[in-house]
C-alpha cells in the first residue's frame, strides 16, 4: 500500500481492486440477463445485490486507500462505506438459502434455523460496524496502528460466516434428503433431488472453506487493503473466487 502523504502512481485499472469490481458489474449484468429470461424473484435478487455491494465496495477501496490525493474525511466515509458494502456481499451470500429454506421449513425446525441465522447475522454486522469504525479512524488520525485488531476482528467475521453457511447447509440437505425420499409419491425423479443435493454440498461448502481460508489468511495480514505477502495474496485470492462465486447462483 502507498503510505499516506506520498504521490500515487498507480491507476485503478493497474490494481487488483479493479478486475474485482469488474468482476461484480458482470455478475449484476448476467443475473439482470438471466432474470430477464426467466423471472424476478427473491432468488435471483440475490447474487444481483451482492455483486453489485461488491463492485462499489472495491472501487471505493481504491478511493480511500490508493487515490490519496482525495481528502482525508471523503477517504475516512469512503473506507466505512466499502466495509459495510463487503458485509452485504459476504453475509449477503448467506440469504440465498434464507430464502429457500424460509418456503420449505416449518414450525420448530424454522423456528430453531431463523434464531440461529439472525443470531449469527447479527453479530456478523456487529464485527463489521467495528472494523469500519477503526479503520476510518485510522485514516482520519493519519495512523498505522491497530492493524492487529483489525486482523482479530477479520477472524471472528469471517468464522461466523462459515459458520452461517454451515447452519444453512444442515438444514438444507436435510430438506433435500427428506423430499428425494417422498420423490416416488411426487412422482418427481429422484435423481433431481440427488443433482439439488450435491450441487448445494459443492455451493456452500465452497462458501464455507472460502470463509475459514479468509478467516487464517487475514490473521497474517500486515498493511490495510494491501497483498504484500504470500498470506495477503492468498486472501485476495480467495476474495476473487467470492466474488465469481455469484455465478454459481444464477
Amino acid at each position: 500500500m502507498v503510505q499516506q502523504g506520498e504521490n500515487v502512481s498507480e491507476v485503478y485499472y493497474e490494481l487488483s481492486w479493479s478486475i474485482l469490481s469488474t468482476i461484480g458489474i458482470a455478475n449484476v449484468l448476467f443475473g439482470l440477463m438471466v432474470a430477464g429470461i426467466t423471472s424476478f424473484s427473491p432468488v435471483s435478487i440475490v447474487p444481483i445485490v451482492t455483486s453489485a455491494a461488491g463492485a462499489i465496495a472495491n472501487g471505493l477501496c481504491y478511493y480511500a486507500y490508493y487515490d490519496l490525493s482525495n481528502p482525508i474525511k471523503g477517504q475516512a466515509i469512503a473506507s466505512a462505506i466499502a466495509d459495510v458494502l463487503w458485509m452485504v456481499q459476504e453475509a449477503g451470500l448467506s440469504f440465498y438459502s434464507y430464502i429457500i429454506l424460509s418456503r420449505v421449513l416449518r414450525n420448530r425446525q424454522w423456528v430453531i434455523f431463523a434464531c440461529l441465522f439472525w443470531i449469527m447475522i447479527v453479530a456478523i454486522m456487529a464485527i463489521r460496524v467495528v472494523i469500519a469504525a477503526v479503520r476510518a479512524r485510522r485514516i482520519l488520525n493519519e495512523s498505522t496502528g491497530e492493524q492487529t485488531i483489525i486482523n482479530n476482528l477479520h477472524m471472528g467475521y469471517f468464522v461466523l460466516i462459515a459458520l452461517l453457511e454451515c447452519v444453512s447447509a444442515f438444514f438444507l440437505l436435510r430438506v433435500f434428503g427428506s423430499a428425494k425420499s417422498t420423490s416416488l409419491k411426487a412422482a418427481i425423479k429422484a435423481g433431481l433431488f440427488r443433482y439439488l443435493m450435491r450441487s448445494t454440498e459443492v455451493r456452500l461448502a465452497l462458501l464455507a472453506v472460502l470463509g475459514i481460508m479468509r478467516a487464517i489468511t487475514y490473521s497474517f495480514q500486515t498493511a490495510s487493503q494491501s497483498a504484500t505477502d504470500v498470506a495477503s495474496q492468498l486472501d485476495r485470492f480467495a476474495y476473487a473466487m467470492e466474488c465469481m462465486f455469484p455465478v454459481m447462483m444464477l
